[in-house]
């Protein structure tokens, strides 16, 4: 997930991020049933530090995209309102054509 994150590619990012929860939900019935040594518990432990750090850094990135996509959608509003004003400004005044013909 966090190499779809980086590079950018959203849609690949939400489809791993739904295989990711089937995985999660999957692992959590199988720890149910099994008992770890000491070593495994390390290792699980170890891993879900990993895991953390990666989601943490994923989330950034997420967090970037959220704010691009936010000034696009601002810089959209923008041109809209001033095309909407100055359209009805423009719409409002006569053409030189129509000018002429008065």
């Amino acid at each position: 997930m966090l190499a779809w994150a980086r590079q950018g590619e959203w849609a690949q990012l939400v489809q791993e991020e739904s295989v990711y929860v089937v995985a999660v939900e999957n692992l959590k019935r199988l720890e149910a049933e099994c008992m770890l040594d000491s070593a495994s518990m390390q290792r699980k432990a170890d891993l879900l530090e990993r895991i953390l750090e990666q989601d943490v850094e994923v989330r950034q990135c997420l967090e970037a995209r959220r704010d691009e996509l936010s000034g696009l959608i601002g810089e959209t509003r923008r041109r809209h309102d001033m095309s909407r004003s100055y359209g009805a400004v423009a719409a409002a005044q006569p053409t030189p054509i129509e000018q002429g013909r008065r």
